[in-house]
């Protein structure tokens, strides 16, 4: 697997787990649509994940979660161009969290460098935008739409189809020019996954660095923690945390968080674990 992952201006290290920190300029997204209400707010928010530790930020303006209605490109971008513009300089990469290829144009003529991306590049004409630069690109896996994705989803074997599907998008982005250090794979939790499909996904991740690709973990806040612990989405921060954990030590690259400092004290935790670190002795 790369030890590196290149985003426009940014090469990031990978000897360590990366954070990406989610800023969702949404009404409904199931976490925390409407906690920011337009751009300022949206930017301070960014600004806030930065200083908390985030190595990334994820600025998307469509909800993804189950049942969620579309938003027109026009719309989607009304807000998340200010942000991204605002964010051009920042000190950490910007992602942008989109499936629709005109709105991953304007967002990284505006200073996005990453596209995450729920339908993997298959939205006619995705390829070839990301093709055109030095982005990354988070491939991920959904069965069926945010509309009706979780009515009934079915595998025979959820682990090896989701990884044969990243293996495919995978390939079809390289086919198209986008070189390997700009690919990450995310097997989409929630997606299209019952809460059985989502713990063997967590359990066999390991399987996933088989196909040489950085992966990334997107579990925070999940209805699938919720269906675990019995806590409503706003209580899920422990059982987020754990989970990132559990993630990263399954070999995630980056994991994709709504709390960011509790997420990064946690990876401090077990970095320091996995590292060692010197203690030094009073005088």
């Amino acid at each position: 697997m790369n030890r590196t992952l290149h985003a426009g201006r940014f090469t990031l290290k990978l000897d360590r787990p990366l954070i990406m920190g989610v800023v969702n300029i949404t009404p409904d997204s199931f976490s925390d649509g409407g906690r920011f209400h337009d751009a300022s707010e949206a930017l301070s928010g960014a600004q806030r994940l930065i200083e908390e530790g985030a190595d990334i930020l994820d600025i998307g303006g469509e909800s993804s979660r189950p049942g969620a209605e579309a938003v027109g490109a026009d719309e989607e971008l009304r807000r998340i161009l200010p942000v991204i513009t605002a964010l051009r300089d920042a000190p950490v990469p910007v992602s942008v969290d989109t499936a629709k290829p005109e709105v991953m144009r304007a967002a990284l003529d505006a200073g996005a460098v990453m596209v995450n991306d729920i339908e993997a590049l298959q939205a006619p004409g995705a390829l070839e935008v990301v093709a055109a630069g030095d982005a990354a690109i988070c491939l991920m896996h959904m069965q069926g739409s945010p509309r009706t994705m979780q009515q009934a989803p079915q595998y025979g074997d959820v682990v090896l189809e989701v990884a044969e599907f990243l293996r495919l998008r995978a390939d079809a982005a390289m086919a198209a020019g986008i070189a390997h250090d700009r690919i990450v794979i995310d097997p989409g939790f929630g997606f299209g996954k019952s809460v059985g499909h989502n713990l063997a996904l967590l359990r066999d991740l390991r399987q996933f660095s088989g196909l040489g690709f950085p992966m990334l973990a997107g579990l925070s806040r999940k209805s699938l923690l919720g269906a675990i612990t019995g806590r409503p989405v706003d209580q899920r921060l422990h059982a987020s945390v754990a989970a990132a954990l559990l993630a990263v030590e399954r070999g995630a690259a980056i994991v994709r968080v709504h709390d960011v400092a509790a997420t990064r004290d946690a990876l401090a935790v077990w970095l320091a674990v996995r590292d060692g670190m010197r203690a030094e002795r009073p005088a």
